[in-house]
């Protein structure tokens, strides 16, 4: 598969650092950067975006995460992996990335699991990484980017 056109972002290089100084700067706020990998994995794989599952999978692996909790992700409710915090993160990041899938979009229990193990700056950070997540894999999946073309 080829890409439709260039990276939509590769036209407008301020547009491409914006979106790259939004993450830098949510990064290190109170979230693991652990939480942070996995919610963007989750929100890629949700959206079948191949270029930020392979940049996800990589700077997972590069944290020191194991193969197990990588390979269970998209088992996340099943799989003994992961936190109550990170449970919490992966609903909220799948809520978030599904808005349309149902009447109250983030329902209040998603919401108020989250906020049991994250104050509002954490919860800020994770609502705006799942955003950017979410508009990497739109950009991406639109114009069919592929893997390691990134740019």
């Amino acid at each position: 598969m080829e890409p439709r056109i260039k990276n939509p972002a590769s036209f407008f290089p301020d547009a491409g650092k914006a979106l790259y100084a939004l993450a830098l700067s949510i990064r290190d706020q109170g979230v693991p950067g652990e939480t942070l990998e996995l919610v963007h994995l989750r929100a890629s794989q949700i959206n079948g975006c191949a270029p930020c599952l392979e940049s996800a999978f990589g700077a997972a692996r590069k944290s020191g995460m194991s193969d197990q909790r990588l390979a269970t992700v998209p088992g996340w409710r099943e799989a003994p992996y992961f936190t109550d915090a990170e449970r919490a993160a992966l609903a909220l990041t799948e809520a978030v990335t599904r808005l349309s899938d149902r009447p109250d979009p983030v329902p209040d229990e998603v919401w108020d699991a989250a906020a049991e193990h994250y104050d509002e700056k954490e919860l800020a950070v994770l609502v705006l990484w799942i955003a950017t997540t979410n508009t990497y894999n739109r950009l991406n999946v639109s114009t069919r980017q592929q893997p390691g073309q990134w740019g």
